[in-house]
């Protein structure tokens, strides 16, 4: 028998580190690969860590609120001499950034809490200074939820924490939020309050302000511009009317439009790599990898948009089932940090609400979007070798809104133009199974 150690695996781009919510083994339990070990949570999303081998669990080297680096070891595991560590364990990346030390990591933190925290800065009191510069450190997750529910500096300087150190927890701030809201709050003299009960007054949830807070952001960022285009979709309509129970009989689920659309994107990528940049600063980063996000509305009404990584490398078939598991997960709020991160181009399926057209707002820090409205019979101009003819055709609009920053008309345009093509000209004798 030997030791190894279990890493905290990456959680998604540009995360440095998570916090621990809960310990789901304990000391001397025998792990399977892929069970559940522990459940973290960052800025983003909340999720659970499989171990990454066989083996008994023989200490924990974190314990629950703590903040812990992405890369550090949590435990360690007794397993077999000739089992390997998987290699599911996350190798060390090949470049870092680096860390600043502890008087410069204490100055971002004090600032990038100002500047996210109060709207109506106000002088950080000696309290949070203290925890800044001292032992007590606000994770990446409180200082998200603070900065959502307008919880400003003195707030959360007020806020008893019971974790390590008395660092403040998720739970924490929560309770704190949930008093604060039982509690009436009474309008200044000059408010106008509305005694008619003509009005409604709805509190936004957190994901709704943090929708709101990314779209004005990106309409900030981005120069938007959008371009429309009609795409005959019969020839796709036929097709998946022909294949749809076929496809369901054979794998349990269905064939909808949204991995066919996400294929002609993901081929028209290949032909326009310039369309899969972003922007940092005067520099224009081309990704190699191309990963659509897709919008996904949730029960609540709230919009996610999680990522089918390498969406180029999958047939068809592959792109259906991985279409369907995203959207299953996200509506059963079970997708993971890498679910959500890595993102170089979206796409909205806006025609499942009977929608025609809109002009969808770009995904930071991607530079376009694309948008697919209804499908809907009407009559078209059909061109034959006898002459032209009126018929019913099943038609689409498209809609593409681009960064007029870096993607110009003419790149806009024949993308778009490009994914009409393949949509068009869709092979109706491929096989799905």
């Amino acid at each position: 028998m030997k030791i190894v150690e279990m890493v905290m695996p990456p959680m998604g781009e540009s995360i440095m580190e998570c916090t621990v919510l809960n310990l789901l083994k304990k000391t001397g339990e025998t792990v399977s690969a892929d069970d559940s070990v522990l459940e973290v949570a960052t800025d983003k999303v909340d999720t659970e860590v499989p171990c990454p081998f066989n083996g008994k669990l023989t200490e924990w080297l974190v314990k629950e609120n703590d903040v812990v680096a992405i890369g550090s070891v949590v435990a360690h595991f007794e397993v077999e001499d000739d089992v390997p560590a998987s290699d599911k364990q996350p190798a060390a990346p090949e470049t870092q950034e680096e860390i600043p030390d502890a008087e410069t990591m204490a100055a971002m933190l004090e600032n990038d809490f100002l500047k996210a925290v109060d709207k109506t800065p106000e002088p950080v009191s000696d309290h949070v200074k203290n925890d800044l510069q001292g032992n007590i450190f606000y994770s990446p997750l409180v200082l998200s939820i603070a900065r959502e529910e307008n919880i400003s500096a003195s707030e959360l300087a007020g806020i008893p924490g019971t974790g390590a150190e008395n660092r403040v927890t998720k739970n924490d701030i929560f309770a704190f939020i949930s008093n604060r809201k039982s509690t009436p709050v009474k309008p200044a003299p000059s408010a106008a309050v509305s005694l008619n009960g003509s009005n409604e007054i709805i509190e936004m949830d957190r994901m709704r302000k943090m929708i709101s807070q990314r779209m004005v952001e990106s309409k900030r960022i981005s120069a938007h511009v959008t371009s429309f285009i009609e795409t005959d979709m019969t020839p796709i309509v036929n097709w998946r009317e022909q294949v749809k129970t076929e496809f369901r009989k054979q794998t349990g689920d269905s064939i909808t439009f949204t991995p066919i659309l996400i294929e002609a994107v993901a081929k028209a990528i290949r032909d326009f790599p310039m369309i899969n940049i972003s922007v940092d600063g005067e520099k224009i980063i081309r990704k190699n990898d191309i990963n659509i996000g897709m919008a996904v509305a949730l029960p609540d009404g709230n919009l996610i948009v999680p990522v089918i990584h390498h969406a180029d490398q999958y047939d068809l078939p592959g792109l259906a089932r991985k279409v369907n598991e995203l959207a299953r997960r996200a509506r059963e709020n079970k997708l993971k940090a890498d679910d959500l991160a890595g993102g170089t181009y979206s796409v909205s399926n806006i025609g499942a609400f009977s929608n025609l057209m809109g002009t969808p707002v770009i995904v930071q820090p991607q530079v376009a979007i694309m948008a697919f409205g209804a499908i809907k019979k009407k009559p078209a101009v059909l061109e034959t070798p006898q002459g032209d003819l009126i018929g019913i055709r099943s038609m689409m609009f498209i809609s593409h809104s681009y960064d007029h920053r870096v993607v110009d008309g003419s790149l806009g345009g024949m993308f778009l133009k490009r994914v009409n093509d393949y949509l068009e000209n869709f092979d109706i004798h491929r096989s799905l199974i």
